[in-house]
């Protein structure tokens, strides 16, 4: 018994040691990181660096980014690396980035991906709560790239316009509210309670009116009859380049629902302000 004091003495000392070192070295890969030349494989990263103002240096998929998320918008100066889950790789050799940042289990493997440049996967949802995980993941690369201040100062500004809406929604009543988005004619996406809204809607005190089963990244593919169940709920519909004809069809199925501008449904805390903003007046006159 002796034998341990001294022992977890000498690992405490040597710990506070090379504390010293360790913030070193975390500060110097930082440092080794040109902002200006991060490329980013999956939509979450994305809206994490320009959470944290910088301008990716390469993007995966960009065309259905502007289609399915929208905001925060790209600049024209983002160069398009191919797909999410086959991002053009002899491209990425030559564009020879400091960094790449990409969604947990989503794409190329982490070793394929290292011998072109540094890089860390960030998780995007636990299939519970994808809002709280985000955040946690903004803060992880916000510690990457020694950019800790951005990351609290991005939260801070979210959480204040957050609660600001809360009032709007007081003297809603209890209506539940629907969250889709059209697929095509005769098929929608919904929102279930694992969706990376849901967080918000507990906050405001709304019911999702959806309670069926959903995915693992909180949605589900219904028939757009299914409409005819909610008439009592108000309605979302994320508009994601849909047709006059599609939108007339789906306030034809339930009088008259709001549409909103395509936020990410799947993605990181940012796109929430987008819905947020409108909603408190859409949401409010769907009754």
């Amino acid at each position: 018994m002796r034998d341990l004091y001294p022992l977890t003495r000498r690992r405490l000392l040597t710990a506070m040691a090379l504390s010293p070192l360790l913030w070193q070295m975390n500060t110097a890969q930082a440092a080794a990181i040109d902002p200006r030349r991060i490329v980013a494989l999956e939509w979450l990263p994305v809206e994490l660096l320009l959470a944290l103002g910088i301008t990716p240096y390469g993007v995966a998929d960009v065309p259905n980014y502007k289609l399915w998320v929208s905001e925060p918008p790209l600049p024209d100066s983002v160069i398009d690396v191919g797909l999410r889950t086959e991002p053009n790789l002899e491209l990425l050799t030559e564009m020879k980035p400091s960094f790449m940042v990409w969604s947990a289990g989503y794409g190329p493997s982490p070793e394929k991906l290292a011998r072109i440049a540094p890089g860390r996967g960030f998780n995007f949802s636990d299939g519970k709560k994808p809002l709280a995980v985000a955040r946690r993941s903004l803060v992880e690369l916000a510690q990457t790239l020694n950019l800790e201040a951005a990351a609290e100062k991005h939260l801070a500004q979210y959480d204040r316009f957050i609660a600001s809406q809360k009032p709007h929604f007081i003297r809603r009543g209890g209506r539940p509210l629907l969250m889709t988005t059209l697929i095509d004619p005769r098929h929608m996406l919904v929102l279930g309670p694992n969706c990376l809204f849901q967080e918000v809607l507990d906050e405001y005190g709304i019911v999702n009116a959806w309670q069926g089963e959903t995915n693992f990244w909180g949605s589900t593919a219904v028939s757009i009859d299914r409409l005819a169940m909610y008439k009592e709920a108000d309605v979302i519909c994320f508009d994601h380049g849909n047709s006059t004809d599609m939108n007339a069809l789906m306030a034809t199925r339930c009088g008259r629902p709001c549409r909103l501008s395509a936020p990410g449904v799947f993605i990181g805390c940012p796109p929430f302000g987008s819905m947020a903003r409108p909603s408190p007046r859409c949401i409010l006159s769907a009754s």
